[in-house]
């Protein structure tokens, strides 16, 4: 994606050391041979308070007091609106650059698209990226439903509850956890479980001294699978989660790192760890093939709708970090592992980037690209633009080969997004 891959200069936020990371160029004919026609965007919202408030299961399993956040449990924070703005201001410059738009556009009727969720932090995150890609266009956001309930669209639910499916999918995911099956997920976070029991304090936790939870087990997790639910878990996976998810989002939030860490100096290797907790959890819940074919069958309907409406040039789409997995793992894309970031899978704010190109000879063709903000980036509010851009990681799918500039038939992407939503 975009004009320029460059080399970033990444300082781990301690100030110990300087890694660089590197990104591929595309070659400067790259734009002779090229025009941007059309893009979707599928996102993650942006920074939100956790989803569970201060008398929880959070609050109970540390003695630490989490950070007082700016906004209510599960919504966007203040913080996440002006990273959201500055991720807009960075597509309205690149959009500008390649020609799909103008500056100060107005686009007319049918040429964009802003639907999100009906929650509160989806509809806020395409609010404020809409004001920073299109500041004067005064852009509505499309949502279906009344404040709080989900949208089928972006609800990751089971639709099927035939039982050779429900022992399929179960089958598939316990191969995630090797020869122990489900033990055997709850083993690989054996690590990663001591560090977040060491930050949080456990031990002397409320929920320790009155004989409920002094560590994370790594036998009791269990997943289940309901119609018109989501994929769910049981266990300390669960919990783990919530607390590793609340700790990323405060160490995001939180200027001050070691207060971050509730007084615990992490290096960039701990937080990674905590924050692999997370991941596993939704790739355990979403990303098991019959999973999240059924579950990303109504969002990738939309994304294909929306490719082949003739007048669209941009869509923005408002989701969850359980839609980009579940949709990217129904595309059967090839595992990775983000650069830069403590959140390898779908850090806080992606966004999955479809471009649609033509040639000069008429050929449409598609790139993908998984666009974030790196760690740095989200704590030090650093201001994007094309010579400072955010993270672009490019996905491939597994069996389709790209041609010499990494960009796919568009016939292809159609015909695999087609596969899965029949």
């Amino acid at each position: 994606m975009f004009k320029t891959y460059r080399t970033l200069l990444s300082f781990l936020l301690w100030g110990m050391s300087l890694t660089i990371f590197a990104q591929s160029n595309r070659p400067e004919a790259f734009g002779e041979r090229y025009t941007l026609k059309q893009v979707v965007v599928l996102s993650r919202h942006n920074i939100r308070s956790p989803l569970s408030g201060r008398q929880s299961t959070l609050q109970r399993i540390t003695p630490h007091e989490w950070h007082h956040w700016s906004s209510a449990p599960g919504e966007l924070s203040l913080r996440g609106g002006t990273l959201e703005t500055m991720m807009g201001q960075y597509f309205h410059k690149w959009l500008v650059s390649e020609g799909l738009m103008r500056e100060n556009e107005i686009p007319t009727e049918g040429t964009i698209r802003f639907y999100a969720n009906s929650l509160q932090r989806t509809i806020a995150t395409a609010q404020y990226f809409s004001s920073g890609m299109l500041p004067v266009a005064n852009i509505s956001i499309e949502h279906h439903y009344e404040l709080g309930r989900m949208d089928s669209v972006f609800a990751p639910q089971i639709t099927d509850d035939n039982e050779d499916f429900k022992a399929f999918a179960q089958q598939q995911i316990t191969a995630m956890g090797g020869e122990k099956g489900v033990v055997g997920i709850g083993e690989k976070m054996t690590d990663n479980y001591k560090v977040l029991e060491r930050v949080l304090d456990i031990n002397q936790s409320k929920a320790c001294l009155e004989g409920d939870t002094c560590h994370f087990r790594t036998d009791d997790a269990h997943v289940y699978l309901i119609k018109y639910r989501e994929p769910g878990m049981g266990g300390s996976l669960r919990i783990a989660c919530q607390a590793a998810d609340a700790l990323i989002l405060q160490y995001y939030e939180e200027p001050d790192a070691v207060k971050a860490a509730f007084g615990d100096t992490l290096r960039w290797e701990d937080w990674e760890s905590i924050s692999a907790i997370k991941d596993w959890y939704g790739d355990v819940l979403f990303t098991a093939p019959a999973v999240a074919k059924q579950v990303a069958r109504p969002l990738l309907k939309t994304m294909l709708e929306e490719l082949q409406t003739e007048s669209r040039l941009f869509t923005f789409l408002c989701g969850h970090d359980s839609n980009i997995a579940s949709v990217l793992a129904a595309l059967e894309a090839e595992d990775y592992s983000l650069p830069n970031t403590i959140e390898k899978k779908t850090p806080i704010g992606s966004k999955l980037v479809i471009e649609r190109w033509e040639d000069t000879a008429g050929q449409v063709f598609v790139a993908l690209n998984l666009v974030y903000q790196s760690t740095h980036q989200l704590r030090n509010m650093t201001l994007l633009d094309l010579e400072n851009p955010p993270m672009v990681f490019p996905i491939r799918l597994k069996g389709l080969i790209t041609n010499a500039d990494g960009l796919y038939p568009f016939e292809t992407i159609l015909s695999r997004i087609e596969a899965v939503t029949k």
